[in-house]
């Protein structure tokens, strides 16, 4: 099959499940990948997290919207199985040179922690599951008992455990994989140094509720390379109506055509990841795709163990406040909310911030068991150090000191 007979083939399975996706064609003639049209949050809105699904697909619901309603997401029996064996594929390569025979998931909540047991099943070892609910020192207690040989986590959930013993090496760890959060190399090689492992035992990878599996760090190559059956493209911010100086001159926001995917529209889905080094490199006499670091999102929301929008904190604070002004703030993996009102006290502070934590009751949770930081809502006492062109846009910013 040709690449333009595959990608006919794929505009027409998406009219199949999505119908309106005929009509967002309009009179393009799909010869070409990038002649098709974006697939933005303000589409997916409007046609896709809302809709009426198979019931007899999975549905997983994640962050809030504009429209107040969480977003759903539907996998098909057949998205699982490809989901699946990706993981499988790219977990037994990683395992592979090292005798590993049990695993734990400390996953949270969602797609991934919902799947774990079933991936390392599949890989022929012995694995048990952390409830997302439970206090961080039994994460801690459960790991010393246990001792498995692959720990399956978040960087925030791993960085909480971290902070609660003094001797981590004693859970025996010998891998680690990462999912669901930036993990900056620094980050990751202090992390194998206090599990007395090499950086090389510790795997990043990179995937959305929406695709699955995006990518994954290879040792080998230095780099984070993509996952079959993904055609990834990097765009400027100015692509998707934000501002040009989000960006630095080396990043790009990360869209995704998945010729697996079947039950979410992927044709040039726009992720809204930013990946710093997106490059062409070779291997094996092919040509691929690859990037350097994830280093943030942009746009309404954050991964904080599960994704929290603008929207979801914007319907905390507004049940407490007539009139204020918010802005978001990310350092690192933590959360920061920044309120400017005349009738904000200190009461109706710590209130607001607890009504945020619990907008997601999943994050709520686990930040109250220890295993996430606070979401930290702070007042603002000088409005002038937001005052940019962006303020008045509904985007989450990026604090300009430390590592991503």
């Amino acid at each position: 099959m040709t690449e333009k007979e595959r990608l006919q083939t794929k505009v027409n399975e998406m009219i199949t499940y999505f119908p309106w996706y005929k009509d967002y064609l309009s009179s393009m003639k799909p010869d070409s990948l990038l002649k098709l049209p974006l697939i933005t949050r303000e589409i997916l809105e409007k046609h896709y997290y809302h809709q009426d699904f198979n019931p007899a697909w999975k549905i997983y619901h994640t962050s809030g919207t504009s429209s107040k309603k969480r977003k759903k997401i539907a996998y098909s029996r057949e998205d699982d199985q490809d989901y699946l064996d990706k993981k499988v594929q790219i977990y037994t390569r990683f395992l592979q040179d090292k005798s590993i025979r049990t695993a734990i998931s400390d996953m949270g909540t969602g797609h991934a922690a919902n799947t774990a047991m079933e991936v390392f099943k599949s890989i022929g070892l012995i694995c048990e599951d952390i409830p997302y609910h439970l206090p961080v020192q039994d994460h801690v207690k459960l790991l010393k008992q246990f001792r498995p040989d692959c720990l399956y986590t978040m960087p925030s959930i791993l960085e909480s455990i971290l902070s609660a013993t003094d001797h981590p090496e004693q859970f025996g760890i010998q891998k680690v994989i990462l999912v669901g959060e930036v993990a900056s190399a620094e980050w990751q090689k202090k992390v194998a140094s206090r599990l007395c492992i090499d950086q090389k035992d510790i795997m990043d990878t990179v995937g959305s509720i929406e695709i699955g599996t995006i990518a994954y760090y290879s040792h080998e190559h230095g780099c984070y390379l993509f996952v079959d059956d993904l055609v990834p493209e990097g765009i400027k911010a100015e692509e998707v109506g934000l501002d040009a100086d989000l960006l630095r001159e080396d990043e790009r926001i990360l869209v995704l055509t998945s010729f697996s995917r079947k039950t979410f529209p992927a044709v040039r889905f726009v992720t809204y990841d930013v990946v710093r080094g997106f490059k062409p490199i070779h291997i094996a006499d092919k040509t691929v795709l690859s990037f350097q670091s994830l280093v943030k999102r942009v746009g309404t929301e954050w991964k904080h163990g599960e994704k929290i929008s603008f929207y979801d904190i914007e319907e905390a604070a507004f049940r407490h406040l007539d009139k204020a002004t918010i802005w978001i703030q990310v350092d690192r993996n933590k959360l920061l909310v920044w309120i400017d009102s005349p009738f904000i006290t200190d009461c109706i502070r710590k209130q607001i911030q607890l009504d945020i934590q619990d907008q997601i009751p999943e994050i709520g949770i686990m930040i109250r068991n220890g295993i996430l930081d606070e979401i930290q809502v702070k007042v603002v006492t000088d409005p002038e150090q937001f005052q940019t062109h962006q303020v008045k846009k509904k985007v989450i910013h990026h604090k300009q000191w430390g590592r991503h």
